[in-house]
């Protein structure tokens, strides 16, 4: 396993305490529970020429953080495919865990990046976990199920990703 797979790996056990909105919480505790600040902060958005230049929202950020937004950006096929379970398909209309670091993809390459992530240990996790496991060799099939089924209980509303 190189590097990058290693501080990736991480991130699934740090961003719980990047952000304290990760932890598992009963469905009752987590109803009440703001997930992140998305009903009083807007978004920051950032255009970077490519996937390759991480926005410089991100430059006072952890650097566990900055591994998964730079293996965001190289997994867009991936993580369109896999929901989002922190209630942002509804409060700010995502489509996918994808939208919760990327905006938008511009012709010629330009990135737009959302951070939207950087607040939430629930996307931190969901994308950290969908790369390794398919760094993995798992399927994104199998990659979904496992998503949905860590998520399906006391959690936001998943966004409505298509089904594979």
């Amino acid at each position: 396993m190189n590097y990058g797979k290693w501080m990736i790996l991480g991130i699934v056990s740090t961003s719980i305490v990047l952000t304290g909105c990760g932890k598992e919480k009963s469905s009752s505790e987590h109803e009440s529970h703001s997930h992140h600040e998305i009903e009083t902060t807007a978004d920051i958005r950032e255009e970077t020429k490519s996937n390759e230049i991480l926005p410089t929202f991100l430059n006072d950020k952890d650097e566990n953080m900055k591994v998964v937004y730079r293996s965001v950006g190289k997994h867009k096929e991936l993580l369109e495919k896999i929901p989002c379970y922190c209630g942002c398909g509804d409060t700010v209309g995502h489509t996918s865990s994808y939208d919760c670091f990327i905006y938008e993809n511009k012709v010629g390459g330009a990135v737009v990046w959302d951070d939207h992530a950087t607040r939430c240990g629930i996307c931190l996790d969901i994308a950290a976990q969908s790369v390794i496991e398919y760094s993995q060799g798992k399927s994104i099939k199998q990659i979904r199920n496992d998503i949905d089924e860590k998520y399906k209980k006391g959690y936001g509303k998943p966004t409505p990703t298509p089904k594979i």
